[in-house]
């Protein structure tokens, strides 16, 4: 099959198209023809080895973790599918080689669900690790109806996933970002504010009484800002830095595949009240290209490859 490989931990530089074999279907997996290729900064780790020491690596090494497309074949033990269904997956193994940049996928039938019929393959494969990280941190940080919200990087990837979701459980939604990004946030339900110094201030002046939550998706202050204005320590959720928010007494994310949860992602994506935006697609021969754009980390909306 045709992959976008690497021989070597590197950049985009040692990204390249070439022919590899075709991946083994174990009994639990779901072989998945490629349509489209979600590109993640988790991505760009993996490729430089810095998660080496967490997924033992084998090269040729195929990045990407997030795909839509068709079911090619099942394993003796996934009676849940068929050749010929249309499904997403976070389609993260155990260990790290076959991804998802490539016209064939083993994903764990734990982390495949249907994809959701109102959008295409490109906007279905911007859904899963975002999703779910968004979700599994609403889900840790206990967010639900009445509850006013904090949510740092709110225009990024997750963030606005994350304010998406947030906003159908009926919580009040309050989110950082950079002025040219608060029309954006507005049209999702948040209500803006910049991040930087004084971002407390800036919180108490929309929600005088503080926030019962706050999630974490960009690093820096984010922690000791919400620690200012939570409460309840165990309500603040990081995926950046778990030394910090142990600190404080919150909780650190670290997102995991679930069939179950990205079903309900679909679910919403198809209700309409969860959206992707893509900002770009590129070829899988221009994967390097997705990367560059990816890496440059002022996109607003994902970053695709089709296959």
């Amino acid at each position: 099959m045709r992959a976008a490989a690497i021989t070597a931990f590197g950049g985009p530089e040692v990204l390249t198209v070439t022919d590899v074999d075709d991946p083994p279907v174990a009994p639990d997996t779901v072989l998945i023809r490629v349509r489209a290729a979600g590109v993640n900064p988790v991505d760009h780790l993996v490729a430089t080895g810095a998660l080496a020491s967490m997924f033992p690596t084998r090269f040729p090494l195929v990045p990407g973790w997030d795909v839509a497309g068709v079911v090619e074949r099942v394993g003796p033990a996934v009676p849940e599918w068929a050749p010929g269904d249309e499904v997403v997956a976070y389609a993260r193994r155990d260990d790290v080689q076959w991804g998802t940049y490539a016209e064939l996928v083993p994903a764990p039938v734990r982390s495949v669900a249907r994809k959701p019929s109102s959008v295409g393959f490109a906007e279905a494969a911007g859904l899963p690790l975002a999703g779910l990280t968004a979700l599994q941190c609403l889900e840790r940080a206990e967010v639900g109806a009445g509850d006013v919200v904090l949510v740092h990087a709110a225009a990024g990837g997750v963030g606005q996933m994350a304010v998406q979701i947030a906003v159908a459980r009926g919580a009040r939604v309050v989110g950082t970002a950079s002025e040219r990004n608060h029309e954006h946030l507005r049209s999702l339900g948040a209500e803006p504010v910049v991040y930087g110094e004084g971002l407390a201030e800036r919180v108490r002046a929309l929600a005088p009484g503080g926030v019962d939550a706050a999630l974490d998706l960009v690093g820096g202050e984010a922690v000791a800002v919400s620690a200012q204005l939570v409460d309840r320590p165990g309500r603040i959720v990081s995926v950046i830095d778990p030394a910090a928010v142990a600190e404080v007494g919150g909780r650190y994310v670290f997102v995991r595949p679930d069939a179950a949860q990205l079903a309900e992602l679909a679910g919403m994506v198809d209700a309409g009240t969860l959206r992707v935006d893509v900002a770009a697609t590129f070829p899988l021969e221009r994967a390097a290209d997705a990367w560059r754009l990816s890496r440059e980390g002022h996109v607003r909306g994902k970053v695709v490859v089709t296959v």
